[in-house]
């Protein structure tokens, strides 16, 4: 299961994961044409192999029954990839509280109640959960101080979840650098600006952070608790 995964970064996740044989269930929460498209695009090499799931992660109820309608399409759950976010500017003297409660909510709320809702499928397959964070949880944005927390958590419970689920579920995380630009308008002298932190001068690719994920699924049963940055060494 991927959530967020109709669009972007969790659309590229989900081929990945199908690609390598996985029926996927890809959560969305308005981007049904998107996941429409997915699910055509993928059914169309192999049939019966997707299913859609719309939920507002935001509430713990619609969470655990995400989890719930999930194991029923196929009768097991295997992975989880914690995908969906949020994320805009929140400049310090203007962040009101609303704006802490969505991001909070979408970054690591979700993931924690998520997790905890699908571990005893997990646990039953020797499963994994990949969590989706960012370097800006490992050296925070300027002007993006909940957004930065909120990933710094999602990286935190990254590892409290591999000590909590071991042995039998792996926790991992892939912190993508820039890899798409925003959909909000970006000047060019932004653009180049961070390209300039950026030691590989070059944004990375959808492809760059799904290799990831797909080796912490497949091919890493003896890693857990790790978080892989995938940002050209802007981290450093």
């Amino acid at each position: 299961m991927i959530t967020g995964g109709a669009r972007r970064i969790g659309a590229a996740i989900a081929e990945t994961l199908h690609d390598a044989g996985f029926n996927v269930v890809v959560h969305f929460r308005s981007s049904r044409p998107a996941a429409l498209a997915l699910r055509r695009r993928l059914e169309a090499r192999r049939p019966d192999s997707v299913r859609l799931i719309a939920a507002d992660l935001a509430s713990v109820n619609a969470v655990e029954a995400l989890v719930a309608e999930a194991v029923g399409g196929w009768g097991r759950l295997d992975v989880v990839v914690n995908n969906a976010s949020a994320f805009y500017p929140t400049p310090l003297g203007e962040a009101s509280e609303a704006q802490w409660e969505e991001l909070l909510a979408s970054n690591l709320k979700a993931p924690f109640f998520l997790s905890q809702a699908a571990f005893p499928q997990l646990r039953l397959r020797g499963g994994c959960i990949v969590n989706i964070t960012d370097v800006y949880g490992l050296r925070p944005r300027p002007g993006y101080p909940v957004y930065s927390v909120a990933k710094a958590g999602l990286t935190a419970l990254t590892r409290a979840l591999a000590l909590e689920m071991a042995p039998d579920v792996r926790v991992n995380a892939v912190a993508p650098g820039a890899i798409l630009w925003p959909e909000r308008p970006v000047a060019e002298a932004d653009r180049q600006a961070l390209l300039d932190a950026v030691p590989l001068r070059r944004m990375g690719t959808e492809a760059d952070v799904t290799r990831a994920v797909r080796y912490l699924v497949c091919d890493a049963p003896y890693v857990t608790g790790q978080v892989i940055a995938v940002d050209g060494g802007r981290s450093l």
